[in-house]
């Protein structure tokens, strides 16, 4: 918990609300001008979260579903830093991912594509940073994926993040892309980004020296929740729905 008050969110450099070329962001774009009021005690507050709530797999991707073996795919380690507005750590935030399989499919009801359920991937996970801010956690690297924005629309490989810091005014839900995917600059929902600098700020970096070797290879992704190097909001559809 946080008592202290938030430097306020500069809109203007994050996606817009409403996307046109983004199509499901035109029937839920807010179409009147959006209202700021003085943080209260409900924003500048949130739960705390403890070690021993999680499990001790939930982290880790590749066993925390595993049924009867090991899931298919390229196996990646994610890790990297939670700091606040000021550069300063954030510790004890609660960091959840989710994500499709190495063949682009969520095990979601609503996904449909053709691609098959990996019997040993569950595609979510959870994870509390700590006293440096840290946080790490082993996957398999996500597929790219069709999607109903128009008839040859691809999703670039990503990762669905949710954080939660000290208040829930420090609350971030985002996308996490890979370094080298040529579908990143031609996604409808990457392009609703401002600047190339912005998009960057959700782009994981290939980062060998924190390679497993002969297991998995390892991408460092920082996490800024708000001020000015904030890292960006995703323009998407609420958690756990493909997109």
């Amino acid at each position: 918990m946080s008592t202290g008050e938030y430097v306020e969110r500069d809109h203007t450099l994050h996606p817009p609300a409403l996307t046109p070329g983004y199509r499901t962001s035109v029937l839920r774009a807010p179409r009147n001008a959006l209202i700021t009021p003085k943080p209260t005690l409900s924003e500048i507050t949130g739960p705390v979260f403890r070690s021993d709530e999680l499990g001790a797999l939930d982290n880790d991707l590749i066993l925390n579903f595993s049924k009867d073996g090991l899931p298919i795919g390229e196996r990646i380690i994610v890790h990297g830093f939670v700091k606040d507005e000021f550069g300063n750590p954030v510790e004890g935030a609660l960091v959840e991912v989710w994500q499709a399989n190495a063949g682009g499919r969520y095990r979601h009801k609503k996904d449909t594509y053709l691609a098959p359920i990996d019997p040993n991937f569950g595609g979510c996970g959870r994870m509390l940073t700590d006293a440096n801010g840290s946080y790490q956690f082993r996957t398999i690297k996500p597929g790219a994926y069709p999607w109903g924005n128009s008839r040859n629309a691809w999703r670039p490989a990503h990762i669905h993040v949710s954080i939660l810091g000290r208040g829930w005014a420090q609350r971030l839900i985002t996308q996490l892309y890979f370094e080298g995917d040529p579908l990143i600059e031609k996604c409808p929902i990457a392009r609703t980004i401002p600047t190339v600098d912005q998009l960057r700020s959700l782009i994981a970096q290939e980062d060998p020296a924190s390679n497993a070797p002969f297991d998995a290879r390892a991408y460092r992704w920082d996490i800024t929740l708000r001020g000015r190097r904030a890292t960006f909001f995703e323009n998407t559809d609420l958690p756990g729905a493909p997109r």
